[in-house]
């Protein structure tokens, strides 16, 4: 299973970024082969409106089947459970930490969006 963080690094070592839909990357880590790619989402973070969702369909096409930011807003909340992803808020300061906190079990599914949009 490959999950998806939200950050502004290239590495394990990199924080997470409490902000899903303006995170400058996403490390998507693949569970099964221990291995991992760094997704740019650039584009998004100066976007006047839609950074959520355009961000959402990134980490759905990446083949994803979970998301662990800091924060997740309704549109991409929303976006992210029809691709079938779910969302795992954390305050882990590291992807690193993130990932053992997910490994673990110690990490909730969101039962919906913890901020608003454009927040």
């Amino acid at each position: 299973m490959k999950i998806a963080f939200s950050t502004s690094g290239h590495d394990l070592d990199a924080p997470i970024d409490v902000r899903f839909g303006r995170a400058p990357k996403f490390l998507i880590y693949d569970l099964e082969s221990g291995n991992f790619t760094v997704i740019d989402n650039q584009q998004n973070l100066n976007a006047s409106q839609g950074a959520g969702i355009q961000s959402a369909e990134t980490v759905a096409r990446s083949g994803a089947k979970a998301l662990v930011s800091g924060h997740c807003g309704p549109n991409a909340f929303r976006v992210l459970k029809a691709a079938g992803v779910k969302i795992y808020n954390s305050d882990a300061a590291t992807v690193a930490e993130a990932l053992e906190k997910f490994k673990a079990g110690e990490l909730k599914e969101a039962g919906g969006a913890d901020v608003q949009g454009h927040w």
